[in-house]
C-alpha cells in the first residue's frame, strides 16, 4: 500500500500539465539583459556602464568560473543538499514535505535547485512564486527534463544569474557588488553563508539573516566565522561595503556620452572614442584642476578630433567628484566664447580682402557710441602697443584690433560666417550682439569651437562631427549640439584663408609679445593653437589643431563663478598640451605610430612676398598674401585712411513710427573711428553739422545720402539710406 506522501507525488505527476519549452543553456545566457547597458570604445573596449532598467539591478553575466566555491557550496546546503545526487526532483525531500504538511506542519517544502530554476525560466515564474502546486507540479516537470539536457554546472551557473537575492538586486554580480563591494569569484564563508541566507528570506533583517548564515557555517563546519556575523550582516545589508563611486573607472570613463547613447538594457553600443586616450584625458584634465584647486576652478571638459574623418576620439563632459556639478556636460554647454572666434573673424576679413597679415591696425584706446551706450574694449593686458600687423593683433589676441576689424565687416556678415562654421546656437541679429562679439560675447559650446577650427584645419571644408558607427543618428538635441553633428558639408572658409591663420596661430614669434616664446602654445611639432578667456574670467578655452587632430579644452566652473587670476594659458592651455602631445608621441606598445605634423602647403590662390613697414614698426619678413593683395611697403594709415561711417549702414530703409513721438525717433550717428579734427556731417549736400558735436538727426522721410567730411571738406565716406513714414495704427 502506498504512503499518503507517495500518493500525493503521484498525483501531481499525473496531473495534466501545459507543455513549457525548454531553452538551451546558450539561449538562456542569450535572452539575458543586465539592467545595464555599456558604452563601447572603437575597438569595443568597455569605457563607460550606465543602469538603464530601474526595475531590477541585474549585473552581466557571470560563468561558473568566476564565482566563489563557498558560494556554491553554501547556495547548495541551503537550498538543495542532494543536488549533485538527484536528477532534477529530490523525491526522499519531497516525500518528507508532503508527510509533514499533511500532518499540518508548514515547512518550505523540498524545491530543488533545478526546479526553482525551471520556475525562473518560466516566463510568469517570477509573479506566481513557488507557492502555488501547481507551479510546483510544472516546475518539477521541467526540473526533470532540465537536467536530461543541462549538466549540473550549467544549472547552477544559470540559477546564481537569475535568482534574487535581495530588494532589487538579481543575479550574483549585483549581490556581490552591491553588499560585500567586491566580485562573486572573491566572496569568502562569511559572505557566501549570507548570500545563501537571503535565498529564503530576500528582504528578512540583519539579524534573521546572521542567524540563518551562522547556522549554515555550522553545516559547513565553520563555526568560528559566527563570531560577529550579526554586525558584519548589518554592514552587508545596509551597502556599507559596497564600492565607493568611481572605484571602477575603466568602466566609468564617459558617462556624458553614455547618458545620450546608452537606452536599453543590455545594449552595447560602439562608440568612435578612443579607450586610451579618453583615460589619459580625463586624468590629465583631473591634474590639472587639482593643481587649480586654490583659485577657485573646479570644473573642465575636453574634446578631441580626428580632423579626416571627424570621429570624435574623445569626450570627457566634467572632472566627476571634483566638481559640484558632475552631471553638467561641458562638452555641450553653452559658454561665451572669448576670443576663440577671433580666427574666424580676421578668416572673413582676409577672404573679402579687408586685410593682409600684413595690413596695420591702431591698438590704442577706443571708444563706440552703439546707441544704447558707449562700448569701449580694453586688451586683456593693460596697455596698448600703437599700430601692429593684423598678424601680430591674431596672435598676440589683441581686442582693439579685433573689435576695429568686426567695425570693418560689420556684425551682420560676421554672424553669418559664424552660422555657416556651425554656432547654430547664435539666435539673434549682429546688431544684437554688436562689437563684442569679436571678442566672444556670444554663447556657445567647446563642440561648436572643435568643428570650427577643424573647419579650419580642413582647408575651411565644414562637415558633421561623428561620435558613432557611419549612419548612426546622434540623439543630441541640446543648444550645444545645433550645427555639430547634422549638416552637409560646404565651404565655411576659402582655403587660402584658412590656410593664413594657421600660419599665424601656429607661428610662435608672433604670439611672442603676449605668450613668450616658452609657453604650452609652442610644441615641437607644427600646431595652431588659439586661447580665450570670457569676462570675469568666467570661462578659458584653448583650441588648436594639428595636420590630424584638434583638440578644444575647456576650464571654469559649471556654475559661472569667476576664476581667480587663471587664463586660457594658465586654466586650460596645458591640459591642450598633454593631449595634443599624446595624440603625436604614438606608443610602440599599443601600436600606435608616431604622427609626425608638418607645417602644411599652401593652397592655390596664394603668394609669399618681402613686405617691409614705415614707419619700421615691424621687422622686414617674408608674407602670405593672397594673390592680388601682396605689398613690398605697408605704410601706416592716417586718421582719414580709416574714416567710416558705421550707422547708418549703407543701403539701410529705416521706418518711422507714427505712434512714438518724433524726438524719440532721432537717427544716430556714428563713426567707426574717433572724429578728427573739424570734420563735418553732410546731408544730402547741405552741411548738417560738427561730427564731434552732432550725434543724431531728426529723420525726414524720403532717401538720403549721408557723407562725412574732412576739415578740407573732402569727402572721406558716405552712405546711402531711406527713410519710410508708416501709417498711424488705427485705435
Amino acid at each position: 500500500m502506498l504512503r499518503p506522501a507517495q500518493l500525493l507525488v503521484l498525483a501531481a505527476l499525473l496531473t495534466p500539465l501545459p507543455s513549457l519549452a525548454l531553452p538551451t543553456p546558450a539561449e538562456v545566457r542569450v535572452a539575458y539583459r543586465p539592467s545595464e547597458a555599456t558604452l563601447l570604445a572603437r575597438d569595443g573596449q568597455p569605457l563607460h556602464s550606465l543602469r538603464v532598467d530601474l526595475a531590477v539591478r541585474r549585473l552581466g553575466w557571470t560563468p561558473l568560473a568566476d564565482i566563489s566555491l563557498a558560494l556554491v557550496k553554501a547556495v547548495i546546503v541551503s537550498e538543495d543538499q542532494r543536488f549533485m545526487e538527484h536528477g532534477g526532483v529530490d523525491w526522499l525531500a519531497a516525500g518528507k514535505a508532503a508527510w509533514s504538511n499533511l500532518r499540518g506542519n508548514r515547512t518550505r517544502g523540498a524545491s530543488t535547485l533545478s526546479m526553482q530554476l525551471a520556475g525562473l525560466l518560466e516566463e510568469d515564474g517570477l509573479r506566481q512564486g513557488r507557492r502555488s502546486i501547481f507551479a510546483k507540479i510544472s516546475q518539477s516537470t521541467a526540473a526533470l527534463r532540465l537536467e536530461g539536457v543541462w549538466n549540473k554546472g550549467q544549472i547552477v551557473e544559470a540559477y546564481l544569474n537569475l535568482v534574487p537575492f535581495r530588494g532589487e538586486l538579481q543575479g550574483v554580480a549585483a549581490m556581490s557588488r552591491q553588499l560585500f563591494g567586491k566580485w562573486p569569484v572573491g566572496l569568502d564563508e562569511r559572505e557566501a553563508a549570507i548570500a545563501a541566507a537571503l535565498l529564503r528570506a530576500p528582504n528578512a533583517a540583519p539579524a534573521v539573516v546572521a542567524k540563518r548564515a551562522c547556522q549554515l557555517l555550522q553545516e559547513m563546519q565553520r563555526d568560528s566565522e559566527c563570531a560577529g556575523l550579526e554586525g558584519f550582516a548589518q554592514q552587508a545589508l545596509s551597502g556599507a561595503l559596497k564600492p565607493p563611486p568611481g572605484s571602477d573607472r575603466e568602466q566609468q570613463l564617459a558617462p556624458h556620452l553614455a547618458r545620450r547613447l546608452l537606452t536599453t538594457p543590455g545594449m552595447n553600443q560602439r562608440s568612435t572614442l578612443d579607450a586610451e586616450l579618453q583615460a589619459f584625458a580625463s586624468n590629465a584634465l583631473r591634474r590639472q584642476l587639482a593643481a587649480l584647486r586654490q583659485q577657485n576652478v573646479e570644473d573642465g571638459a575636453i574634446i578631441a578630433v580626428d580632423n579626416a574623418s571627424g570621429e570624435i576620439l574623445a569626450w570627457v563632459g566634467s572632472s566627476g567628484d571634483l566638481s559640484d556639478a558632475p552631471d553638467v556636460d561641458g562638452v555641450t554647454a553653452l559658454r561665451q566664447a572669448g576670443s576663440t572666434l577671433k580666427p574666424l573673424l580676421y578668416a572673413l576679413a582676409f577672404e573679402q580682402r579687408q586685410l593682409t597679415p600684413a595690413s596695420l591696425i591702431e591698438d590704442a584706446p577706443l571708444t563706440l557710441d552703439t546707441g544704447n551706450g558707449l562700448y569701449a574694449p580694453q586688451n586683456y593686458e593693460p596697455h596698448y602697443r600703437g599700430w601692429v600687423s593684423a598678424r601680430m593683433a591674431l596672435a598676440g589676441s589683441l581686442n582693439v584690433p579685433a573689435v576695429k576689424t568686426l567695425v570693418r565687416l560689420g556684425p551682420d556678415a560676421f554672424l553669418e560666417r559664424l552660422k555657416a562654421s556651425g554656432f547654430a546656437s547664435l539666435k539673434e541679429s549682429g546688431d544684437w550682439y554688436g562689437y563684442s562679439l569679436a571678442l566672444g560675447s556670444a554663447d556657445v559650446s567647446l563642440a561648436m569651437l572643435a568643428n570650427a577650427y577643424r573647419t579650419l584645419a580642413n582647408g575651411g571644408q565644414w562637415s558633421p562631427l561623428r561620435v558613432t558607427p557611419a549612419g548612426m543618428a546622434f540623439p543630441c538635441r541640446q543648444a550645444g549640439c545645433n550645427g555639430v553633428f547634422t549638416g552637409r558639408p560646404h565651404a565655411a572658409f576659402s582655403p587660402p584663408a584658412a590656410f593664413l591663420i594657421g600660419d599665424i596661430l601656429a607661428d610662435s614669434s608672433a604670439r611672442a609679445g603676449t605668450f613668450g616664446l616658452e609657453s604650452w602654445l609652442a610644441t615641437p611639432y607644427w600646431a595652431a593653437t588659439k586661447t580665450g578667456t570670457s569676462k570675469d574670467m568666467r570661462d578659458n578655452w584653448c583650441i588648436g589643431f594639428s595636420r590630424r587632430y584638434t583638440v578644444a579644452v575647456w576650464v571654469g566652473n559649471a556654475s559661472g563663478s569667476p576664476m581667480h587670476d587663471v587664463s586660457g594659458i594658465s586654466g586650460a592651455a596645458p591640459v591642450w598640451r598633454e593631449v595634443m602631445d599624446w595624440l603625436q608621441r604614438g606608443d610602440a606598445r599599443h601600436a600606435r605610430p608616431v604622427v609626425r605634423s608638418t607645417a602644411p602647403g599652401a593652397p592655390a590662390g596664394l603668394v609669399r612676398s618681402r613686405v617691409r613697414f614705415q614707419p619700421a614698426v615691424e621687422p622686414p619678413r617674408d608674407e602670405w598674401f593672397i594673390a592680388g593683395t601682396q605689398m613690398s611697403l605697408v605704410r601706416q594709415a592716417s586718421g582719414e585712411a580709416l574714416a567710416r561711417i558705421s550707422y547708418p549702414a549703407d543701403g539701410s530703409i529705416i521706418a518711422l513710427d507714427p505712434d512714438i513721438p518724433p524726438a524719440l525717433q532721432r537717427l544716430p550717428l556714428r563713426l567707426a573711428s574717433p572724429a578728427g579734427k573739424g570734420w563735418q556731417w553732410q546731408l544730402d549736400d547741405k552741411p548738417l553739422g560738427s561730427v564731434n558735436k552732432l550725434k543724431s538727426w531728426l529723420p525726414q522721410p524720403g532717401r538720403h545720402r549721408l557723407a562725412l567730411l574732412d576739415e578740407r571738406r573732402q569727402t572721406l565716406s558716405s552712405v546711402n539710406f531711406e527713410v519710410r513714414a508708416l501709417r498711424g495704427r488705427r485705435p
